[in-house]
């Protein structure tokens, strides 16, 4: 028995960093597309013959798209399974991602746009759910190891699209990555165990039920309320600092806006670290200090220095993927029913706040500027950290059997 014992034991942690390495493939799919043109919006803006505010309705649309099918990727989740939905998903981002590119107007690219933010939530709201029902302890530093993914994703797509349209054309950098989605596709249908704990699908009426019941939970309220915010705060940030650098006195080209992302690999780094703090001090205290962090990083950009934007840059972001994980692994610990309709009704909440956060600085640009908009991002990033605070209860999270 001696002898047989290490390997029981190594053998289910080798099935758990290959789990945990599977849901970084899927982080790294959902962010992939979704806001890699922002560092495009300029260029985009010059060859559409568009205003900036019109321009970043490529971004709204497709949160808002988001935001329409969050809720039902819960429902086909439960029925078809986990790994079935984050798959077919990955594979059908692909096709928007490539018709994109053969865009002959904006209102051609906002239909393409549209479609890839109506298959992104079945990566991104079925794999939280997949998490916090796979994990019977230590879903806080699992569900950092998967906004690392994000984070890497997120910075990738932004890096690419970026690179080869500064190197051929913007067209190019929808085909790259709609091919990236092909292979992401591959490797998690590889590298994502089925789900070992799937439930008997509820019927359409219970889980409606459940979401109304999940809507009336004030804890999960507050919890969506947070997720609309934190979005908001990324979403803002870093849409419209592209209009702010690509003007004097910074000037930079399309490249140089493709490398501001490189801020994005500091919370890449950080975030796995802050998942265990998660798991140790509890959801709220992590909440506080990333928002606060946030605020503080995206007054620094105020400073007409590019070392201190990137820096406020990087402070704003990292809070956003702390946060993330924070409310995203809340939820496991809150809702008692329904894990995937709950997490649907987040990152539909989360999802809109993106929407409201590519759409609603436009006015506050238009008339002030990149200050007015900082303003506009820090009071929402008290707002975070003041609904965290009344409505969250400290607590650790439990382990579950």
């Amino acid at each position: 028995m001696a002898d047989v014992a290490p390997l029981d034991i190594a053998a289910p942690r080798a099935h758990r960093r290959t789990q945990t390495l599977a849901v970084v493939f899927a982080g790294f799919c959902a962010f992939l597309t979704l806001y890699a043109p922002q560092p495009l919006l300029p260029m985009l803006s010059s060859a559409f013959q568009v205003s900036a505010k019109a321009v970043t309705r490529v971004m709204a649309v497709s949160t808002f798209a988001v935001v329409l099918a969050a809720p039902l990727v819960g429902i086909l989740a439960d029925r078809f399974g986990r790994k079935r939905v984050i798959v077919r998903s990955a594979v059908l981002l692909a096709v928007p991602a490539l018709l994109a590119a053969t865009s002959a107007s904006l209102g051609q690219l906002l239909l393409w746009r549209f479609w890839q933010g109506i298959f992104t939530p079945g990566i991104f709201a079925v794999t939280i759910a997949y998490i916090n029902e796979e994990w019977a302890d230590g879903a806080g530093s699992a569900m950092a190891a998967y906004v690392a993914g994000t984070v890497l994703g997120g910075f990738s797509g932004r890096m690419v699209s970026a690179l080869v349209a500064a190197e051929f054309s913007w067209r190019w950098s929808f085909v790259a990555l709609g091919v990236l989605d092909v292979l992401g596709a591959v490797a998690m249908w590889i590298w994502l165990p089925a789900d070992r704990r799937r439930k008997p699908a509820p019927r359409t009426a219970s889980m409606a039920g459940a979401m109304w019941r999940h809507l009336r939970n004030p804890r999960l309220a507050a919890t969506y309320a947070v997720g609309f915010c934190v979005l908001f705060t990324l979403v803002a940030a870093f849409t419209y600092v592209n209009f702010y650098l690509a003007a004097p006195p910074f000037g930079l080209s399309t490249r140089g806006l493709g490398l501001v992302f490189t801020v994005y690999l500091v919370g890449a780094a950080i975030t796995p670290i802050a998942g265990r703090a998660i798991d140790r001090m509890g959801h709220r205290f992590a909440l506080t200090m990333a928002m606060a962090g946030g605020a503080a990083g995206i007054s620094l950009t105020l400073v007409p220095h590019l070392v201190f934007v990137m820096a406020g840059l990087a402070m704003c972001c990292t809070g956003v993927w702390i946060a993330q994980s924070s409310a995203s692994s809340y939820i496991g610990t809150v809702a008692k029913e329904a894990q995937a309709a709950a997490v649907g009704l987040y990152v539909m909440f989360y999802y809109l706040g993106g929407s409201f956060g590519s759409e609603l600085p436009g006015h506050f640009w238009t008339r002030g500027g990149w200050p007015v908009c900082v303003a506009l991002i820090v009071a929402v990033q008290l707002l975070t950290v003041t609904l965290g605070a009344i409505f969250w209860r400290p607590q650790r999270v439990e382990p579950r059997a």
